[in-house]
């Protein structure tokens, strides 16, 4: 039994990997390929009678560890700097408003049509509201340089401010001045322990020198962020900023204190460390996505009572989306196609406490949403004509291959 489950998942990943490296080519997003195997693979359990244990309780564990790699792994490739704060500024405004619009809209039809009160409409409808970093950022490496960073921004401050905004709310029944202020002291806190913790964990990276220190770098970073969500502080927060840190130590080598980490050190210490983060996020995110897609019932799939409601609210992302970019002046060829829902809209679906469960918002609206928004994510890249390398100004033709012409006489 041990070993025909190694055998199982490994092979499972290996297809996974297939898939990663084949979706340039086919335009198919791995997240929809990886549902589906792992739907099949439950359809084969099922037909050769095969046990299999309740993979349930790790789904949110998966998700949580994913989601937490997917927001380091993206920071670290991030660039920092006064020219790019314009275009931060606009990533960050075009994460958040949408995301609430679009919350505030969808808890009004739950209240109009389905019967909820308001606040629990809100609760249901942010986790669709948010962007799904684990799936936007892998789909956009093929796009150019400014609009991979452009989703990778954008994405990464969507699951931030999705969580933020899902906290305040199922944490609170009312909207009070007092809330409000505990809410702005959760996020000062939670600035003050990322300074603290990301001069600490540059400090160890750089110090460090047992042939074992990547993995006690990892296991700190999740345990900080676990230790803040028993608090109820926003931990992505730190996430964000230790890779941004990180990612972008060049900016800050004239500081003092800097100095004293030996920023030439630590840089080749972080490239080893993105490296590493990147072979664990990739191992993670696709055993989340093959045990959910196991998870997944045909009737749930199948749902016609909710295919309604789906198409409706994947449609006024799409809309939205369109007149946000439109607004901002971004292009919409080809970002207005990446708005996926996934991880993060799973794990805030599966954190809703019992007082705020509704029917209006099930099991099988939720993966209706995440396939249809992969389906449309799936047709702008079959549509979008593959970007080629910008031609830079400074760069000169290379002429050593074409032929030299007879001297004028």
């Amino acid at each position: 039994m041990t070993t025909a489950v190694i055998i199982s998942v490994c092979t499972l990943l290996l297809l996974a990997y297939l898939f990663d490296l084949t979706s340039a080519k086919t335009k198919i997003p791995a997240v929809i390929l990886l549902i589906l195997l792992g739907w099949g693979v439950r359809q084969a359990t099922v037909v050769l009678q095969m046990p299999i244990p309740n993979l349930t309780p790790i789904l949110p564990i998966l998700g949580t560890i994913g989601l937490i790699l997917i927001v380091l792994e993206g920071s670290l490739e991030l660039e920092l700097n006064r020219s790019k704060m314009r275009f931060v500024g606009k990533a960050s405004l075009l994460a958040l408003l949408p995301m609430l619009l679009f919350s505030f809209g969808l808890a009004y039809a739950f209240q109009r049509w389905a019967g909820t009160s308001f606040m629990v409409g809100m609760a249901n409808a942010v986790p669709f509201a948010i962007i799904s970093s684990a799936i936007a950022i892998p789909s956009a490496q093929n796009l150019l340089p400014r609009d991979r960073e452009f989703v990778t921004y954008e994405s990464s401050l969507s699951d931030i401010f999705g969580v933020l905004v899902f906290n305040f709310i199922t944490l609170h029944e009312t909207i009070t001045g007092k809330s409000i202020g505990e809410f702005f002291l959760q996020i000062v806190v939670m600035l003050l322990i990322t300074f603290l913790t990301t001069l600490m964990l540059a400090f160890l990276l750089g110090r460090i020198r047992h042939h074992v220190k990547f993995g006690p770098i990892i296991l700190m970073v999740l345990l900080i962020y676990a230790a803040s969500k028993i608090y109820h502080l926003p931990g992505l927060i730190f996430i964000l900023l230790f890779g941004l840190f990180l990612g972008n130590l060049d900016e800050f080598r004239n500081i003092r204190f800097i100095q004293k980490l030996r920023p030439q050190i630590l840089n080749q210490e972080v490239h080893k460390f993105k490296d590493l983060t990147t072979e664990i996020t990739f191992l993670i995110r696709a055993l989340f996505f093959l045990v959910f897609g196991y998870l997944i019932e045909t009737e749930e799939l199948l749902n016609v009572e909710t295919i309604a409601w789906a198409t409706g609210i994947t449609l006024g992302i799409f809309v939205l989306r369109f007149l946000a970019l439109k607004a901002f002046r971004m292009p919409t060829r080809p970002l207005l196609f990446i708005a996926p829902r996934g991880l993060i809209t799973i794990l805030l679906f599966l954190s809703l406490p019992a007082s705020l469960v509704t029917e209006a918002s099930s099991r099988s609206l939720l993966i209706q949403v995440i396939i249809l928004t992969a389906l449309v994510m799936m047709f702008g890249a079959m549509t979008h004509p593959a970007d080629k390398k910008p031609v830079l100004v400074d760069e000169q033709p290379d002429t050593s291959a074409l032929p030299v012409p007879d001297p004028i006489v």
